[in-house]
């Protein structure tokens, strides 16, 4: 009997072993199964289900919009759904129906959300426009590009103008992308429409003008415009006074946008409209006034836009697609000891309205010390010859052009070369995130063009404040690269940023349009809102030593 006990002692410690062994597998199996249900539940059309996980492998950024059309057109096309959302009769009780639909969605999520409607992801529908709206456009800028070196009657090359307004196909291509593959968690595409916060229509509006609409272009691209336009909308089109068969394309898209339910619920006010160069979309502007407009600025003078129909309460000022490569942080470094020229400026120095202050500017700098002052263009020699002078410089000289802003400011953001800002009237992208007196300089037009004063003030700066505007740029650059896949703290992300923001105020302008009584009263609009005006007092007097 003594010697049977450490038998036994050992069988029950073998025992013990088992069953825990046992116990902590059953556990694991239990965390699998539930992990398994949980994410089977899972479906595109339910936005809360998203966990973003990172692409694997991760796809290097590719940020060369004729590089990343390509890519796209060769392998995103040809799996794109043929279907497309075209509404064949537009009826009243169709609207109704969403409406409801709408209503209850809204209703659980705001039982179950205690944050809505401030919540994220925002839930983005995007329309499946038939293809003469969006991948034909593209082919046709694919196939023709080469074709258009000196198309504009200033001389500007048309390609380059499209692709620095490219913001429609970095943001589509960004929302169509499978979920796989997508960085961004700010922003889900949704399958169902009463799911949706915002609906996004991918109209290419820039490349619709250039190589459908605009007259210089008409007799290149005669050939292939017969087969993306239709007479479907020819007596929408002449009710509402389309004059001419080069804007049937524009007429089209808006009779297809319009007809949509989701559209006459809101009368747009939930829709995103890439309007992003100042002569797109311009004959049928007037019919999407209530729409969210993506813009490159918010000319108040009324030489773009008329009044009333642009707004930052309403719209969203995006940046141009740089010109010129990333100098990036190494690049920034190395260049350091280059930069041997206080002032650059390289491009059109006769323009209209606010840009007739670059004419002065070039009389009041010519023959300065250590200044460039250059005519050019976007060809290809002018963004070697812009890259390097950027590179090279410590201060780039940013006035207004047409339109208040200009693609410049970018490429002196990206080329690590500080902005010298003389737009009285700009509007700059995403400044409800970002800062931009940490990297440029603002100076009104009555300062700049004093004699002799713009060089003493730049002159002034001090060394230390420099140094920290440059590193300052290296970290902002990001902000103004378009890539794709879209990068963490790229524009595309900054987009949702921003429009998270507007979501609550749309929904109440949206509501409260669905019961106030037609012109019941009148509503201060943007044109009775003080512009953006920036004045000498504010600038000329502030300290800019550290």
């Amino acid at each position: 009997m003594m010697r049977a006990k450490p038998l036994q002692l050992q069988s029950s410690s073998a025992r013990s072993k088992y069953q825990l062994l046992l116990l902590l597998l059953l556990s694991f199996l239990s965390l699998l199964a539930l992990s398994f249900l949980f994410f089977s539940s899972s479906s595109p059309s339910d936005p809360t289900a998203y966990t973003h996980p990172h692409p694997h492998p991760r796809i290097p950024p590719q940020t060369s919009f004729v590089a990343s059309l390509e890519n796209f057109l060769t392998h995103r096309a040809p799996n794109y759904p043929t279907s497309d959302d075209t509404v064949r009769s537009s009826l009243q009780d169709d609207v109704t129906s969403f409406d409801d639909r709408k209503f209850a969605k809204e209703m659980e999520w705001m039982h179950r959300d205690p944050y809505y409607p401030l919540n994220f992801p925002i839930r983005v529908y995007v329309y499946q426009m038939p293809k003469k709206f969006t991948f034909d456009l593209l082919w046709l800028f694919r196939n023709t590009y080469r074709e258009t070196s000196n198309l504009t009657s200033n001389g500007s090359p048309v390609h380059r103008l499209i692709e620095q307004h490219s913001i429609d196909y970095w943001l589509w291509a960004d929302l169509i992308a499978p979920e796989s593959e997508r960085l961004l968690k700010n922003v889900v595409r949704v399958y169902r429409q009463e799911e949706a916060d915002l609906f996004y229509v991918p109209f290419f509006t820039t490349i619709s003008f250039f190589l459908l609409e605009k007259q210089q272009c008409k007799a290149l691209y005669r050939v292939r415009l017969i087969p993306l336009l239709s007479l479907s909308a020819y007596y929408f089109f002449v009710s509402l006074g389309g004059r001419g068969s080069n804007e049937y394309h524009y007429w089209e898209a808006l009779k297809w946008v319009t007809d949509q339910p989701a559209w006459k619920r809101s009368e747009g006010r939930d829709h995103i409209f890439p309007i992003h160069h100042p002569w797109s979309f311009k004959s049928v502007r007037r019919y999407v006034k209530n729409a969210i407009w993506l813009l490159p600025d918010m000319d108040s003078t009324g030489n773009w836009y008329k009044p009333g129909q642009v707004s930052l309460e309403k719209d969203l000022i995006l940046p141009y697609v740089p010109n010129v490569d990333l100098c990036d942080a190494k690049c920034a470094s190395e260049s350091e000891s280059k930069r041997t020229t206080l002032l650059f400026f390289r491009g059109r120095l006769k323009r209209n309205a606010g840009g007739k202050i670059r004419s002065k500017l070039a009389a009041e700098l010519a023959g300065a010390k250590d200044v460039v002052i250059e005519e050019g263009t976007a060809g290809e020699q002018g963004k070697a010859a812009a890259q390097k002078g950027m590179r090279t410089s410590i201060f780039c000289l940013s006035p207004a052009g047409d339109t208040p802003s200009s693609a410049r400011l970018f490429d002196a953001v990206v080329s690590g070369c500080i902005p010298v800002i003389i737009s009285d009237e700009l509007e700059l992208p995403f400044e409800g995130i970002l800062d931009y007196r940490k990297i440029a300089i603002f100076v009104s037009s009555i300062d700049a063009v004093k004699p002799g004063w713009l060089l003493r003030y730049l002159k002034g700066i001090s060394s230390t404040q420099i140094r920290e505007m440059r590193r300052n740029l290296v970290e902002f650059s990001r902000h103004f690269v378009y890539s794709s896949p879209a990068q963490p703290l790229g524009p595309e992300d900054l987009v949702w940023r921003m429009m998270s923001g507007k979501l609550v105020n749309i929904k109440l302008h949206t509501r409260r349009s669905q019961r106030v009584v037609k012109e019941s009263r009148s509503v201060c609009t943007c044109d009775c809102r003080r512009g953006n005006i920036t004045t000498s007092n504010t600038l000329s007097h502030q300290s800019l030593r550290v």
